[in-house]
């Protein structure tokens, strides 16, 4: 029989727990918090839910006395407050950070990551490996793409995430379809950003260039690889490479791999510019996701975005490989603590997160039940399943989509081999049943429609 536990030693270890407060926490990634090494040593805490954080234009003020309030109303220590989204997660870490005296890298170091014109403005500093790229002019009668930069091209907004406006154009009918898209829709983000703008000292090169800025870049062809890494006490670190498989003739991502099967030399390389790079930003006591396009004809690397946070899409992936979830690294560091981990520890020798996506509209019927999602997780070892739309939700409310799919599910799949990997999640997709009504195949599987 186990002896009683002894109560003064529950009390003492309660209260000597770090205090984690998570900005935009979410129940699955709380699920993966719990994974991390010494996890029942924190507690975390939600500030700002995702609502908040992402519906309708973002309002950087507000967010930021909604967290204020939770925190000076917290009985306790704030240890650390950290982040795994974009903006305007990005930016309130750091500036909570600032107030609440928590570690966090700088302000002007995110934004330098997050503003994509003024990344490639820093990345031109220290690299060779990046597109041509110029802006356009939004507010004229005539936009025009930037001198220097030719068909096929990508226009987005300098401020976006999970793709949301960006398109591939290939003529100037396309090119005016896509600034009009952009047009209209790039305030929801952009003007609040230029809040976060005026917080700064901004170099001579971006002064009056704000936040609401179109980006026209040269396309890139190749294999799209990410690059997971951190920033602690100055040394840049690079742990991680993954492989991004696209849908076949689309932009849209069908499925992250990792480990990387590039060859030694291309993910050398990677390592070296991703390190430069961050040297040059000016990152510390963080981690950053850098996206890349390999092109295997010519050898060449070219740098995509950067993202001044790790990717919680790959946590799962880091678990089955290496036996701890990235998200690790992000405590550590906000910690102070060094986050270094031997890699390949985990029950699996590869890992994949699967895009489940419909390239039409239509309205989603028959998704599983959190128990049903459950039984099928017990049923195929090394899944996880997370359903994103809900019963009778049409698929175009769906937010935070890229310009050309809709995400059904994301299905986490550990295996010995790319053919298991593959396997495992036919049987997720066949499993989940997803059906659909009104549906127009095809109707955001086009260029700026």
């Amino acid at each position: 029989m186990n002896p009683a536990p002894d109560r003064k030693a529950v009390v003492v270890r309660e209260q000597t727990r770090k205090n984690i407060f998570v900005v935009g926490l979410d129940e699955a990634n709380l699920r993966t918090l719990g994974a991390v090494p010494d996890a029942d040593a924190y507690r975390f805490h939600q500030l700002l839910s995702l609502d908040e954080l992402q519906e309708g234009e973002v309002s950087v003020p507000r967010l930021m006395d909604s967290a204020r309030a939770v925190l000076d109303a917290h009985d306790g220590t704030v240890d650390a407050i950290v982040g795994y989204w974009d903006f305007p997660v990005s930016t309130l870490v750091p500036m909570l950070g600032s107030e609440y005296g928590t570690r966090t890298t700088s302000l002007e170091s995110v934004v330098k990551c997050e503003h994509k014109y003024w990344s490639r403005l820093e990345q031109r500093q220290v690299i060779d490996e990046y597109p041509g790229f110029g802006r356009v002019d939004l507010d004229s009668d005539d936009p025009q793409p930037p001198e220097g930069v030719g068909f096929p091209m990508w226009l987005k907004p300098a401020l976006s995430y999970s793709s949301e406006l960006a398109y591939g154009v290939s003529d100037m009918e396309e090119f005016r379809t896509a600034v009009a898209a952009i047009r209209k829709g790039i305030a929801r983000v952009g003007r609040p950003f230029e809040t976060i703008l005026e917080l700064l000292d901004l170099p001579e090169e971006m002064r009056g260039v704000g936040g609401q800025v179109c980006l026209a870049e040269e396309a890139m062809t190749g294999i799209q690889v990410a690059v997971e890494g951190y920033v602690h006490e100055g040394e840049v670190t690079v742990y991680g490479v993954l492989d991004s498989i696209n849908y076949p003739n689309s932009s849209s991502f069908l499925r992250h791999q990792y480990p990387s099967t590039l060859p030694d030399d291309v993910i050398r390389r990677l390592h070296d510019v991703s390190e430069r790079t961050m040297r040059r930003i000016g990152m510390d006591s963080a981690t950053f996701s850098i996206e890349y396009f390999y092109d295997p004809k010519t050898g060449g690397i070219s740098l995509l975005e950067i993202n001044p946070r790790h990717s919680q899409s790959h946590a799962e992936l880091f678990e089955y490989v290496d036996g701890v979830p990235n998200h690790h690294r992000m405590l550590s560091l906000a910690l102070g603590q060094d986050p270094a981990l031997p890699a390949g520890k985990g029950p699996y020798r590869l890992a994949a997160k699967w895009y489940y996506r419909w390239f039409g509209e239509g309205t989603v019927h028959q998704v599983p039940t959190p128990e049903e999602i459950a039984a099928i997780e017990r049923d195929i070892p090394g899944v996880r399943v997370d359903v994103v739309p809900q019963e009778g939700q049409k698929l175009s409310s769906i937010s935070q989509q890229d310009s050309y799919s809709y995400e059904l599910a994301h299905i986490f799949t550990g295996g010995d081999d790319e053919q298991d990997l593959r396997r495992k999640f036919d049987r997720c997709v066949a499993a989940l049943g997803l059906t659909f009504d009104h549906t127009a195949p095809g109707g955001r599987d086009t260029k700026t429609r």
